[in-house]
């Protein structure tokens, strides 16, 4: 499912996730084969960034939630909806 957010991030894909997520194992192995770049911040170790997890997802912490430059989201996304993006 894709969002807006209005916080925007001007240069690179943020994804927010856990070590011990598949999804987000998914979504880092899709991007690496791809060869786009992200950063990627572990929310069990930064408290603000699972804050904003929550308030992203209307009060549910859920990841992956990758933050687009233009201010769109993703969150859990699979392989269709992460090629749909990129094919724009």
């Amino acid at each position: 499912m894709a969002e807006t957010i209005q916080e925007k991030n001007d240069t690179k894909i943020v994804m927010y996730s856990t070590t011990w997520c598949g999804d987000c194992r998914f979504a880092k192995r899709w991007f690496d084969s791809h060869g786009i770049a992200y950063d990627e911040i572990d929310i069990e170790q930064d408290e603000s960034a699972a804050e904003l997890v929550v308030k992203l997802n209307g009060g549910k912490r859920v990841v992956p939630t990758i933050v687009f430059p233009d201010g769109s989201i993703l969150v859990e996304p699979g392989a269709r909806e992460l090629a749909a993006k990129f094919a724009k």
